[in-house]
């Protein structure tokens, strides 16, 4: 997988996670996929959030473990 397809943000505060991926998402190609790893227990809220505000595609949601996996693509 591409890094810029993938986006680490394990350790940041709501809003970063979300922030980083907007920004991330605006070098990606609509239909593209980005995975993005948190640990923000808000961002099981506002991930899905942010998707359905921005008109993105929450693929997958992987909430095993510490850390949580959201596949996102770019509507």
């Amino acid at each position: 997988m591409d890094d810029r397809n993938t986006l680490d943000a394990v350790g940041l505060l709501c809003p970063l996670p979300v922030l980083k991926a907007r920004k991330r998402l605006q070098s990606l190609k609509t239909g593209e996929d980005l995975t993005v790893l948190a640990d923000d227990p808000a961002a099981v809220i506002d991930v899905p959030h942010f998707c359905a505000e921005a008109g993105h595609v929450l693929v997958s949601t992987d909430l095993d473990g510490p850390v949580q996996t959201y596949v996102i693509r770019k509507g």
